[in-house]
């Protein structure tokens, strides 16, 4: 078929909306989680849990779409593409890491970001009687500090593996 064939174009569309719908829904989920920081209480966690649950119903099946049409474009290149080329070698391991501190690091601790939100929001929290502030404070600005830093790596991986996709190095 090669890369000029109708059918390899219309993969190609695809691949480029599960690339935008997926990872594109999830690049700003560190502005959405700053807004809901700031927002606070009640607002702040609506804010923390739709957005949750947009990544996880809605963005996460595009994000696994993305290899599926990546690997079907190469096999529908007829050898104008190889999966021996390092960029696609290095795209599907920088995918890969991406998706297991995801799944290991960032999900895990955007629940708990939203549990304790929502902890905060309910009313008087365990430890408020104390003077100090409640305990969930400390725990919930500590996790926001990780989930930004988390979340830059995951930009920052989505960033190359599109310089990779693009520029291609080692293709020509």
């Amino acid at each position: 078929m090669g890369t000029n064939s109708g059918i390899y174009k219309f993969v190609f569309v695809l691949h480029l909306l599960a690339v935008i719908i997926g990872f594109g829904s999830v690049f700003l989920a560190g502005v959405f989680g700053a807004k809901a920081q700031a927002r606070g209480g009640r607002e702040g966690v609506a804010v923390g849990e739709v957005t949750y649950e947009v990544s996880r119903q809605w963005s996460e099946w595009f994000i696994y779409a993305v290899p599926i049409f990546g690997i079907l474009l190469v096999l529908l290149s007829d050898d104008e593409i190889k999966f021996s080329e390092p960029w696609i070698s290095w795209s599907l391991l920088l995918y890969v890491v991406g998706l297991g501190i995801t799944h290991a690091v960032q999900l895990p601790n955007v629940r708990r970001i939203n549990q304790l939100a929502a902890e905060l929001a309910s009313g008087a929290p365990a430890g408020a009687g104390s003077g100090g502030p409640p305990p969930q404070v400390g725990e919930l600005e500590a996790r926001g500090k990780r989930a930004a830093a988390v979340g830059a790596v995951l930009n920052l991986i989505v960033v190359v593996i599109v310089f990779l996709m693009v520029w291609q190095p080692g293709r020509f």
